[in-house]
């Protein structure tokens, strides 16, 4: 089993008074990685907020109840826990009111769970967040050398722990992942009634993956209007499927301040959504698949560090560009994505002069591990 990062940084945080919860897309390993980091205890109760009875359960919840419930276990696990109507008053009481008990709630849509969850347990909670399989993690299970050569792969299958675990048919798990579980937590949402705009919406972001994207464009061609689609992203991207990076802008007269590109945190889902499993050599997307592989890998690099970088993309009103740009405490770092090795890259002449003290790198197939290591 691939070791995940997140598992020791989650012992380390356990009994510290606070609730642990852990969000991440359906399927990407937070039940396997909870089930590993806990196997052999006898004193843990798991609860699936799938279930009607356990959604019963925090209805009317109390303390008393609860601790009836709970008896002599240490650990709560609640999966799915957006799902629970009262969560966040549920975890409240167990973490005040019932001593050495650790609770630990998963949740696959933040945009259901947070808001559940945010008021009752402020000061209560350590979150994090899980992605699939990341670089990293790949490189320490295969070895660097192996997971270079895998790199085509990735940029069709990804990195989904089904994918991996299930060589030969990647397809047939993509296709489950996409049509069974990737809307599920959406379409539930109350608000979600048009699926099929949903899913035209998510192709066509798949079609203009790594390009600036306009609302107005995209509500036209899926039949909605534009805040609708700025909904939709937002809720796309809180349930793990796709992420935005902003044009980075210091008010400069010549810079875009509002545009905006949108990645899916995982290429396989991306193909799965089009249809598109080709290989890398008979693709006229590879460049862009490349790119969406880096910008998702370090943007998990990142977050398992808790790192204060942020992320944008840079464009001028002449059209010049720049694919990355990274700000740490004012620092910049400019990087463009070349899937070629041999194709040149150079700093706009206009940015170089409004930000003479950036960092300069072009990024390819490779030397990819020494940014995403």
């Amino acid at each position: 089993m691939i070791e995940r990062i997140l598992e020791t940084t989650i012992q380390e945080r356990l009994w510290q008074g606070k609730a642990i919860i852990l969000f991440g897309a359906r399927q990407v390993g937070k039940t396997t990685m909870l089930k590993k980091m806990l196997q052999g205890r006898d004193d843990v109760l798991w609860l699936n907020g799938d279930e009607q009875d356990v959604r019963n359960l925090f209805e009317n919840a109390s303390s008393t109840l609860l601790n009836t419930i709970i008896g002599k276990k240490k650990i709560v696990v609640i999966d799915e826990a957006q799902r629970i109507t009262n969560i966040g008053l549920g975890i409240k009481l167990i973490t005040d009111n019932i001593s050495d008990v650790q609770v630990i709630a998963t949740g696959s849509s933040s945009f259901d769970l947070s808001n559940k969850i945010n008021e009752p347990l402020t000061g209560r909670k350590l979150e994090y967040w899980m992605y699939p399989l990341s670089f990293g993690e790949l490189v320490e299970h295969n070895g660097l050398l192996d997971e270079k050569r895998l790199l085509p792969h990735r940029l069709i299958y990804g990195s989904y722990p089904d994918v991996i675990n299930n060589a030969g048919d990647e397809r047939m798990v993509l296709s489950e992942l996409a049509n069974s579980y990737l809307y599920k937590d959406i379409l539930m949402f109350d608000k979600i009634k048009k699926s099929d705009k949903l899913v035209k919406l998510l192709q066509a972001l798949a079609f203009q993956m790594g390009s600036e994207v306009s609302y107005n464009e995209l509500a036209q061609t899926c039949g909605l209007d534009p805040k609708t689609v700025e909904n939709y992203v937002s809720l796309l991207e809180q349930s793990y499927i796709v992420f935005r990076l902003g044009s980075f802008s210091r008010n400069l007269r010549n810079e875009l301040k509002f545009a905006r590109k949108i990645y899916f945190w995982d290429c396989g889902i991306r193909n799965a959504v089009i249809g598109n499993y080709q290989m890398i050599e008979n693709r006229m997307d590879t460049g862009a698949l490349f790119e969406n592989y880096i910008v998702a890998e370090r943007q998990k690099k990142l977050h398992y560090e808790k790192s204060y970088a942020k992320s944008y993309f840079w464009r001028s009103k002449t059209k010049q560009e720049i694919d990355y740009i990274e700000d740490i405490d004012g620092q910049l770092s400019a990087v463009e994505f070349k899937w070629n090795p041999k194709r040149k890259a150079a700093l706009p002449l206009s940015f170089s002069r409004s930000y003479p003290d950036v960092d300069f790198k072009v990024v390819t197939r490779e030397n990819y591990e020494s940014f995403l290591l």
